[in-house]
């Protein structure tokens, strides 16, 4: 039996032929011819493909069918093997009308029925006799295109291309052509053809090429041929901005900024692109890259608005390198504070003093150990009248609930972190107050409070905070399951608390014991703790901010020894390589277990990074500046 849908088709399938009949038929032959028709459409559609041949076979004497049953008929003829009786057929076709497509299906006969040389002949030479046609050869083309004769089909553009003299004719159309058949450099260079005719398009272009281009070959190609036309055509801005744009994909961050210098020298705009990849650097953190950038954009642009973003991004891009030194220099901090000052007083008018302000209390609280001056300072800015953008008072209410959350006084801190989950529903922001809130429910035992955030939390629009999320749920489910007054994690809170206190020997020695705890003289008991990664990955962490990268290292490699399948284990890895390159600069090391990185833990967040740090080290970034 047929289903609805399937016979809802035949009907509506079936209607269409017989007004086809209507129009072609004289009325004398109609009723038979339409009945025969409707006959072998119903075999066919049904699956009895010799029935619907032998009714096709009688209906294409009558040469007023053909025009109906053609296509069905010779696919038919095509699928059943049935290919001399094809050829006899497609013959008889050319001989009453000279249509290019019929000559184009003899080909297609041939094709399918193997005699390769014989289609190629065909098809190239229907190609070649269509003359000056530049129509006739695009429907070529998409006829060839339809049936998967991509080659071909590109053969005809070409030549309508060539009868034309217009080298860009169906640029689109070429690359997508291109891209079926594998072709990479002969697609990219259509589309940057593309570009070049329709500047405004190169959105379009790069939204296409990020999603096709996903292959670092493929990249380094895309990169080449940008080298090759932004040298033929140095005044060219859009080859010379898809070339910043391509590092940036690479993640080669210092060769985007190499060439945006260029850009910027050479095309004079408003909008520096200097300072857009700086930023992009800075969030990649990227911070040598940044840097550069940043001191660019001061020097070559004193008198730009620009100006002072890239003074302030200088400033927060210092701070996240001094931050990235371990153990973190305390005179270090205290010179960026007093540059903070004196950008501050510098423009004290200026909406950038409000950010340096607050970065300025974060380095007092955290770093300087004057909780009370961040929180006084905290607290003006949120009660500054001049402030008009609530997502600044909601990011300086998170920055002050932290404070008192190091404070030990975490009331206050949820009073903070619950105003801005208030006032930020559905954000970023509002999604991080709640993670906060969830993290002090964890810190104090309270686990279940604390999962009922974290539900919420996975679902959130952020990657980063619902894998933050995820990783502190999957914690708690996994050491209550037995557990399920949960003891040990209980202890495990406490160090964390600890350590975002600043309390960092005292941390140290609790989670020795813990560590002692969850081990104790059976080493088997490695593979059995729940906990014991992370015991092993805070621990590293804590002894990294000491400056012990040896001790680090060898606990890092407990987890990747230990938990090889465990969620840590590439975050592990990748440390691991992370420390000896920046703390202990020894590139070789780095290079083969970054290396070694990417050949264990391909699916891995921190894969691309751990790629463009490879090939950084091998020295693959040595790039020309296009001037």
């Amino acid at each position: 039996m047929l289903n609805y849908y399937y016979k809802k088709y035949i009907i509506n399938k079936l209607i269409q032929v017989m007004l086809m009949l209507i129009a072609v038929l004289p009325i004398t032959s109609f009723a038979q011819d339409a009945a025969e028709i409707q006959i072998a459409q119903e075999f066919l559609l049904t699956g009895q493909k010799q029935k619907a041949f032998e009714s096709y076979r009688v209906l294409a004497k009558n040469g007023e069918n053909i025009s109906i049953i053609h296509n069905d008929y010779l696919n038919l003829l095509l699928d059943m093997g049935k290919f001399d009786e094809a050829e006899n057929y497609v013959d008889k076709l050319i001989k009453r009308s000279d249509k290019t497509s019929y000559k184009l299906d003899l080909g297609l006969v041939y094709q399918r029925a193997g005699d390769l040389p014989k289609a190629d002949k065909q098809f190239k030479a229907i190609i070649k006799n269509s003359g000056e046609d530049v129509f006739k050869l695009k429907q070529i083309s998409d006829y060839l295109g339809t049936r998967d004769l991509i080659e071909y089909s590109i053969l005809a553009i070409l030549q309508a291309r060539q009868v034309s003299k217009n080298s860009t004719l169906f640029i689109l159309e070429l690359a997508n052509l291109y891209r079926l058949v594998g072709k990479k450099s002969e697609m990219v260079t259509e589309y940057l053809s593309y570009v070049t005719q329709t500047p405004g398009n190169s959105g379009y272009i790069k939204n296409l090429l990020q999603v096709l281009l996903t292959k670092q070959d493929e990249l380094e190609t895309l990169e080449q041929i940008l080298y090759s036309k932004s040298q033929q055509m140095p005044d060219n801005e859009n080859y010379a901005d898809l070339l910043i744009w391509v590092n940036l994909q690479k993640k080669n961050f210092n060769g985007a900024v190499i060439q945006s210098k260029a850009y910027d020298k050479r095309f004079k705009r408003e909008t520096i692109k200097t300072n857009e990849i700086a930023q992009i650097a800075f969030n990649n953190k990227s911070y040598e890259a940044a840097e550069k950038a940043y001191r660019f954009v001061i020097k070559e642009y004193p008198n730009s608005p620009n100006n002072l973003t890239a003074k302030l991004g200088l400033l927060k891009t210092r701070e996240a390198r001094i931050k990235e030194q371990y153990p973190i220099n305390r005179d270090s901090v205290q010179v960026l504070i007093n540059n903070y000052a004196d950008f501050i007083k510098a423009y004290p008018e200026n909406p950038n003093s409000l950010e340096a302000t607050g970065n300025e209390a974060l380095l007092y609280g955290y770093y300087l150990d004057q909780k009370e001056k961040a929180i006084t300072i905290l607290t003006i800015l949120i009660a500054n009248p001049k402030l008009t953008l609530p997502a600044l008072k909601a990011k300086w209410k998170l920055d002050l609930g932290d404070i008192y959350a190091l404070k030990q006084e975490p009331w206050e801190a949820s009073l903070l972190y619950s105003q801005v989950e208030k006032t930020q529903k559905e954000t970023p922001m509002g999604y991080d107050a709640k993670l906060k809130n969830a993290k002090l429910s964890y810190y104090s035992g309270d686990f279940k409070l604390a999962q009922e955030h974290l539900d919420i939390l996975k679902k959130a629009t952020t990657r980063e905070i619902a894998n933050d999320a995820l990783e502190l749920s999957l914690r708690i489910k996994e050491n209550t399951a037995v557990d399920t007054l949960g003891s040990a994690l209980k202890e495990y809170a406490q160090v964390e608390l600890l350590l975002n206190q600043n309390k960092t020997l005292e941390a140290l020695a609790r989670l020795q014991a813990l560590k002692q705890k969850e081990t104790g003289e059976d080493s088997t008991k490695t593979r059995e703790s729940t906990l014991l990664d992370d015991i092993f990955w805070l621990e590293a962490n804590l002894r990294l901010k000491q400056g012990d990268f040896t001790t680090s290292i060898e606990l890092l490699q407990q987890i990747i020894k230990f938990f090889p399948d465990d969620v840590l284990a590439d975050d592990a890895a990748f440390l691991q390589a992370d420390i000896i390159e920046k703390h202990l600069k020894d590139k070789t090391k780095a290079m083969e277990l970054y290396r070694d990185f990417l050949n264990r833990y391909p699916g891995s967040v921190y894969s691309a990074e751990a790629r463009k740090r490879y090939r950084e080290l091998r020295g693959d970034f040595s790039q020309p500046v296009v001037n």
